[in-house]
C-alpha cells in the first residue's frame, strides 16, 4: 500500500514542512511504505503526478490522506473528481480515498489537549 498525503498548496515552501515532516515519520515507521505529498494548487507534484510516479514504481493499492482540518469544497468537490480521473488513468490500481484528518477523532483528541496547555 502506497500513501499519499494530500494537501491544498501555497506558493509559500515554508506552507509544506508539516506535510513533508509527517511524510518522512510515516517513511521511518514503516521503510516499505511509499509515501508522497501531493497539492491541489500552487504547488507540485500535483495529485495526478504523484500517483502516476507510484503506479510507475509498481504500487497497485494507493491510500490517499486529505490533509485538511475539514471538509470544504476541495475535499467535497475537487477531490472526488481528482479520484475519478486516478482511477480512469489507472484502473489497474485500487485507489483508496480517507476523510480528513481534522475529522478524526483522535486527531480531535489532540487538538483539544494543545490548545488547552
Amino acid at each position: 500500500m502506497a500513501i499519499i498525503l494530500f494537501g491544498h498548496g501555497s506558493r509559500d515552501p515554508l506552507w509544506r514542512l508539516p506535510m513533508e515532516t509527517v511524510a518522512a515519520r510515516l517513511r521511518s515507521q514503516q521503510p516499505g511504505t511509499p509515501v508522497r505529498c501531493a497539492y491541489l494548487e500552487l504547488d507540485t507534484p500535483t495529485l495526478p503526478q504523484a500517483a502516476a510516479e507510484l503506479v510507475a514504481a509498481g504500487a497497485t493499492e494507493v491510500r490517499i490522506v486529505p490533509m485538511f482540518l475539514g471538509t470544504g469544497r476541495h475535499a467535497r468537490e475537487d477531490l472526488p473528481k481528482l479520484l475519478a480521473q486516478l482511477q480512469a488513468a489507472h484502473p489497474q490500481v485500487a485507489f483508496a480515498l480517507q476523510k480528513s484528518v481534522g475529522e478524526d477523532d483522535r486527531v480531535i483528541d489532540l487538538i483539544a489537549r494543545i490548545a488547552s496547555e
